[in-house]
């Protein structure tokens, strides 16, 4: 029971916050103190920054902002951006259903429903090029909810955001929802300076609690043993016990020479254990797009089985109408049946390969309990709600698409973060697969680690540089970059730059001052020192380098049976030269036999002194050095051959005389300061003042590289716009740059160049498709070699798109800038033979054999193109054959699978 002075101060907080409580009386659970603490501040009428792990429910804070907007008078709109188009239609249609469709709109690049109504749900791109072209639809606008906000370090999209913040009028309140991050106050600072007061509400409680474990072949372990354990991130010893033990016994430990492979367990071994335990539905996160697929068949020839009769039949009624609109040809390209089986037994993949309409359905069985163990990659955790009671990590690398790195504490976090369902389950449970190279000891720093910092992305593009021109002239935009949290933080680097150079300063004083000799000019003396050592160390450099190249020289010279001394590691000792390997290209690498009966080629790079012939052995005319029985009888001769010891070699008197070197050493000797007794203790005093000097300089230089960095990339950006015809000289928009600033791709200046210089102007509607979508298509691997290409108009179409780009690029490097990527032609031929009504069947196979694309990622690059073609068809000053062309491209691409509505 609650005291009379709790139910006090609860009466006193429904009248002073009337709308929160009508809001909370129709939820079906309590706030936690976080949500109840920022939705008071959103009633208010302040900004709030919300941080809270996965699955904490900060998403309650932005829809008490749609109910504030749909209840109180002097409310007009609100607006719910998220970073990813699914998500916007999962909000979308949790909005819709809260509140009714005629009162909810949603903006995106798929659709556009309802967009004047009072909540409309977008994406945060969306928002930005509203901003940019003033659109009247801003009118009234009094909330933002920016879900999901910590996308703003996301390298590719990020800046949306942070333009976003900047750009809103000042009487919009900003309901900032983020994953926990370790630099929240920081992020807060900033918002404060550019939004002004903004509430921060922290919480890093889980609302489920989450239970660590490791699988260790058929055995479950408890990461942590008990709580206060999990506390002080101790290690179940029992864990450490098993796992070193299986370690040892199979060769693992340093050593012990090859190992024997521990066979992990099968995945379908893994799902069913977890069914015993009670533990599903499961989300098994696996870092590969043909891992995940592969993992539903292992399970499907397993013959596992998840599902009841019942469950099977609602599944097959669910997936029959999602998939009614889809042709059975194109169905049976999709691989249709063998996916229906996977679902029809409880088993799904998810990942970006998959069709868009396919993924809604795992979501949505998997959100119904109908589909219990669901093989994903990481993109599942962007945002995406569906809640498991299990995680399983299989492996803790991942490929970043460039080399496979150990996931961060904070990708750990996020992706075990779906564990255990607000409502459902009492804990969630987060399993490891065990494997050799896996210390039990890592994944507890992993579990226990917070730390997912923050980290601006945003730069100036050339779509960003003509509408902050266009809207607010060069200062003002130069300016309003400098608000940036990418420039607050680099000053913010500054300040502590700063601190440390004044650190510095004061040591360098303090060691000058322990550096002054009584009997003469240290300064002095301590320079000739450094310059005696710094000739010193050139000459030792110079002489290694003479050495090697006698060396090298010497090599060339052997013959097979001479006997010499390799100098270093486990072959060293006498060897006889079987070949030596002279006239080749490159540094010689003999062929050798030692005394032990190693037989193989020794690199030029062992040899540090020239190589001398110290007796010869007969070699036999057909030696073969992979026998052993002739390695034995060679070695044999070779250890009875009568050798000199080794000794060192003698120096050559004169021969390396150094006259100066010589010169300043008799200075130094000469110097008063020689003399004090105290000069090596001073020496080393001014040793450590010049490093510090040196130090301190680079820290200064590294300073300036930050101090007004983004304005600087700016005005690059801006000259180069200039110099091309986007911008006047005194700073305004040409009609080229009002094109520029409709444009909005990664690849945003050369798309306008096209269009000026008239590369697309000839094409058909298809062939515009294909030559348009180099700009924007990026290969998942390097392929080595250049893809096919239609021959004519498309060809030449996308050797000009190159040829311009090559031109940019060129332009860019003078300016130290690095905007433009280069085009990829690699989605060509699939989106070619698309656009001319070829078959999804034949489409795909085509793509698969020279791209190696799957349906889901020819869909979302295909919309891609649809989009910018859209953004071609209304960019004014383009031509108008080239904005017809893109107007009938998009109705061709926009059929089948294309055509297929993204929304239930």
């Amino acid at each position: 029971m609650t005291s009379p002075a709790e139910r006090y101060a609860a009466a006193r907080r429904r009248a002073a916050h009337p709308r929160l409580s009508e809001f909370a009386a129709g939820l079906d659970f309590v706030l936690d103190h976080f949500q109840r603490t920022a939705c008071e501040a959103v009633e208010q009428g302040s900004g709030v920054l919300v941080c809270a792990p996965t699955g904490a429910g900060k998403t309650v804070v932005g829809e008490f902002a749609v109910h504030l907007t749909l209840t109180e008078p002097t409310v007009r709109k609100c607006f719910y951006t998220t970073p990813i188009k699914a998500l916007s239609n999962q909000k979308y249609q949790d909005l819709v259903r809260r509140h009714g469709r005629e009162r909810v709109g949603l903006l995106t690049g798929d659709n556009s429903i309802n967009g004047d109504a009072p909540v409309v749900v977008m994406t945060t791109e969306v928002l930005r090029n509203m901003l940019y072209a003033g659109s009247p639809t801003l009118s009234g606008l009094a909330y933002v909810v920016m879900d999901e906000v910590h996308y703003l370090a996301d390298r590719f999209r990020g800046a949306a955001w942070e333009e976003v913040i900047i750009h809103l009028p000042p009487s919009v309140a900003v309901i900032s929802l983020s994953a926990t991050v370790s630099n929240a106050e920081e992020f807060a600072e900033w918002l404060i300076t550019v939004r002004g007061h903004t509430e921060v509400i922290v919480s890093e409680e889980r609302p489920v609690p989450l239970w660590q474990h490791m699988l260790v072949g058929r055995r479950m372990f408890d990461l942590f043993h008990d709580v206060d354990a999990a506390r002080t991130h101790e290690v179940n010893p029992e864990l450490l016990r098993h796992t070193r033990e299986l370690t040892r016994r199979n060769g693992f430990e340093r050593g012990r020479g090859r190992p024997r492979r521990i066979p992990g367990p099968y995945r379908s071994d893994v799902i069913e254990r977890l069914d015993r335990n009670g533990l599903l539905p499961a989300i098994v996160f696996i870092f590969s797009r043909a891992g995940c697929d592969a993992a539903v068949r292992q399970c499907l020839q397993a013959g596992l089985r998840l599902t009841t009769a019942a469950e099977r039949e609602k599944i097959r009624e669910l997936v029959a109408a999602r998939v009614a609109d889809i042709a059975d040809e194109d169905l049976h390209a999709l691989g249709y049946w063998e996916w229906l089986e996977g679902l029809e037994r409880g088993l799904a993949a998810h990942h970006a390969g998959a069709l868009p309409a396919f993924k809604e359905m795992v979501e949505e069985l998997f959100v119904r309990g109908l589909v219990k163990a669901v093989f994903a990659t990481e993109t599942l955790a962007l945002g995406i709600n569906m809640p498991a009671r299990t995680v399983v990590m299989e492996r803790l690398v991942k490929f970043n698409g460039e080399a496979h790195v150990d996931l961060t504490p904070g990708e750990y976090t996020q992706l075990t973060g779906r564990a255990g369902r607000r409502g459902i389950d009492v804990e969630g449970h987060a399993v490891v697969v065990w494997t050799p190279e896996v210390d039990p000891r890592h994944v507890a720093g992993l579990a226990s680690t917070r730390t997912y910092p923050l980290n601006s992305s945003f730069q100036p593009s050339y779509n960003m540089a003509v509408n902050l021109v266009a809207t607010r002239g060069i200062d003002e935009g130069r300016t309003l970059l400098e608000s940036s949290f990418a420039q607050f933080q680099a000053d913010r680097s500054v300040v502590g730059i700063a601190r440390q150079v004044q650190r510095n300063t004061e040591a360098i004083a303090s060691h000058a001052a322990k550096a002054v000799c009584d009997l003469g000019d240290f300064e002095e003396y301590f320079a000739l020192r450094r310059e005696v050592s710094e000739r010193e160390k050139a000459k030792a450099r110079q002489t290694a380098a003479d050495r090697r190249a006698e060396a090298r020289a010497s090599l060339e010279k052997l013959r097979p049976g001479d006997v010499i001394r390799v100098p270093a590691g486990r072959r060293a000792g006498l060897a006889v030269v079987l070949d030596p390997d002279a006239g080749r290209l490159g540094d010689p690498k003999p062929l050798v036999l030692t005394e032990q009966r190693w037989a193989g080629r020794v690199p030029a790079s062992d040899f540090v002194t020239p190589v001398e012939s110290l007796a010869r052995v007969k070699v036999p005319r057909h030696f073969n050095h992979r026998s052993p029985q002739a390695r034995r009888d060679l070695a044999a001769s070779l250890r009875a051959v009568d050798v000199p010891p080794a000794g060192r070699r003698r120096q050559r008197r004169g021969a390396d005389r150094d006259e100066e070197l010589i010169r300043l050493r008799a200075q130094v000797r000469r110097h008063p300061c020689h003399g004090c007794d105290q000069r090596e203790e001073h020496a080393r005093w001014a040793e450590r003042r010049a490093r510090l000097e040196r130090d301190t300089e680079a820290l200064q230089a590294r300073a300036a590289r930050r101090t007004h960095s983004l304005a600087r990339t700016f005005d690059r950006v801006c000259a180069l716009l200039t110099d091309r015809g986007y911008l006047t000289p005194d700073g305004q928009i040409t009609d080229a740059g009002r094109m520029l600033s409709r444009v909005w791709s990664e690849a945003d200046l050369l798309v306008a160049e096209c269009l000026r210089r008239g590369v697309w102007q000839k094409l058909t509607p298809e062939q515009l498709a294909a030559a348009v979508s180099v700009v924007l298509y990026d290969s998942r691997r390097e392929s080595g070699q250049a893809p096919p290409l239609p021959t004519g108009s498309v060809s030449d179409a996308v050797h000009a798109t190159i040829t311009l780009w090559a031109d940019i690029e060129a332009d860019e490097r003078a300016r130290g800038l690095a905007l433009t990527r280069e085009p990829d032609a690699g989605f060509v031929w699939p989106l070619y033979r698309w656009a001319r009504g070829g078959p999804l069947a034949r489409v795909l196979a085509a793509a698969d054999s020279d791209s190696d694309l799957p349906a889901g990622d020819f869909v979302r690059w295909a919309r891609q193109v649809v989009d910018l073609l859209g953004q071609i068809a209304d960019a004014d000053g383009a031509p108008e054959a080239v904005r017809e062309g893109a107007r009938e491209a998009m109705a061709r691409i926009n059929r089948g699978i294309l055509a297929y509505p993204v929304l239930a």
